[in-house]
Order: C-alpha cells, then structure tokens, then sequence
C-alpha cells in the first residue's frame, strides 16, 4: 500500500478523503472523537501562539512565519478528522450554515 497522494488543489471533500486515507495508511483509525477533539483544540493554541508570535508579541523567538503555515495547516488537518469522525460532511455544513447566515440580520 502506497501512501495516499494529495491532489493539486483539491476540494474540501478531497481533503476530507485524503486525511482519511491517510490515517488509515499510518494506521491511526483507532482514536476516538475525544481523542480527535482533544487533538484540534491542542492545534488552535498552537496557532494562537505562532499568532502571537506572527504578531510581534514578546515570546518565544523560535516561532517562525513558517510555524504559522505548518500551525494552520495541522488546525485543518485536526478538524477534517475531528469532522471525519463525526460523519460530517464540512462542505455541506457550511452551505447549509451559510444559507442560515444568509437570511441573518448583520449590524
């Protein structure tokens, strides 16, 4: 078994397959929606601290514009899975929410 190819710009369901295929490439199907869940919120603060960093707020100087890249793309990789998991499909989850948001009064 080969590992799975991402596409050149792939669609969010591609994605949504991807990660799949690629968990059950590494063999790490085995976690549960906690698991998942726990993982996702752990890659937001990461993306928070690469933020603040990004930002020029005093800290660890490590934190580069490439962690920033790598930090947003480990939040998408966890809430694909985190969806996966679920049986969300996010593309139509956010069709469906933006049609809400649509008919919504923004001030």
């Amino acid at each position: 078994m080969k590992h799975p190819v991402l596409k050149p710009r792939p669609t969010l369901p591609e994605l949504q397959e991807y990660i799949a295929a690629t968990l059950a490439y590494r063999q790490l199907t085995d976690s549960s929606l906690q698991d998942e869940f726990i993982l996702l919120v752990e890659e937001v603060g990461e993306f928070a601290k690469a933020l603040r960093a990004h930002s020029g707020h005093k800290m660890d100087v490590t934190a580069t514009q490439t962690s920033l890249h790598h930090e947003a793309a480990d939040v998408l990789w966890m809430l694909l899975a985190t969806c996966n998991k679920l049986g969300i499909d996010l593309e139509q989850a956010l069709r469906e929410k933006e049609e809400v948001n649509k008919a919504r009064e923004w001030k």
